[in-house]
């Protein structure tokens, strides 16, 4: 009988695991200085990248790429103003995705 519980590091001074730890913290601090606008706004961004990335796909995978324009529209469309001065570009890229979609789809 093999046993599947996780190894016990209690009590063990693991530099690895010290480093990850510090590593983790920083990156946690840096993400709670940042304005939230600016976090949604740079995932959103990847939301666009992941509907063109979609559409790329040899053949284009038009449900993943439906589902990333949409998710997007709802952030974007949804949020409005809030997303700050990102807005109009999220707004422009959200409208050239939908576009590209559509040139995508009538040409299969």
């Amino acid at each position: 009988m093999t046993d599947n519980s996780a190894p016990d590091h209690s009590g063990i001074d693991d530099p690895d695991i010290d480093a990850a730890a510090e590593v983790l913290a920083e990156a946690r601090q840096r993400l709670a200085e940042a304005p939230a606008d600016l976090v949604v706004s740079n995932h959103a961004m990847g939301l666009y990248e992941l509907a063109a990335i979609h559409l790329t796909a040899a053949p284009p995978n038009l449900v993943e790429a439906a589902l990333a324009i949409d998710a997007l529209g709802c952030l974007v469309d949804g949020l409005g103003e809030r997303l700050g001065e990102n807005h109009e570009v999220l707004r422009d890229a959200l409208e050239n995705i939908r576009l590209a979609f559509v040139q995508v789809k009538n040409t299969l």
